[in-house]
């Protein structure tokens, strides 16, 4: 990045675990945050918020214009699914699911943002995530197809 470029970006990225499994647990969840956090900071980028769901997560980046958006979340990806295999948090095969969303903000909106990630506990009790993904794409007018969506698992 050149002297003289100056930049505000603000990007929220959701994805899932494979098949929507609840597979991210209390006990290594935040050691899984820290992780993901030192990703994005060696990847020079500025984590605002990070949290998430047994079977999602949420990451609120300032993004830099030299970073390519899919490329960091593939990294992410990459290597947080090594570090719970390394780790051995879980006995079960975990994956991420292919694809993500990613939403962009204005600054005078990062405040909710981040409050919006950081209750997701409670936002939860009352907001199945299939719900919560479709109001994002809705609200942002983006296009899609259900068959196109996260792998859901239905439970009964």
């Amino acid at each position: 990045m050149g002297i003289g470029t100056f930049s505000q970006i603000y990007v929220q990225i959701i994805f899932a675990v494979k098949g929507r499994n609840s597979l991210i647990k209390a006990e290594w969840e935040n050691e899984l945050y820290k992780y993901i956090t030192g990703i994005i900071r060696n990847k020079d980028q500025k984590l605002l918020a990070i949290n998430g769901m047994p079977d999602h997560i949420h990451i609120l980046i300032g993004m830099r214009p030299n970073c390519c958006l899919s490329d960091l979340v593939r990294e992410i990806k990459k290597s947080s699914n090594e570090f719970i295999k390394e780790k051995k948090f879980i006995k079960d095969v975990f994956a991420w699911q292919t694809g993500y969303g990613a939403f962009s903000y204005s600054h005078s909106s990062l405040n909710n943002v981040i409050n919006y990630i950081n209750n997701q506990k409670d936002h939860h009790k009352k907001k199945l995530f299939k719900e919560e993904y479709r109001e994002f794409l809705n609200k942002f007018a983006i296009e899609y197809k259900d068959e196109y969506l996260f792998e859901w698992i239905e439970y009964v």
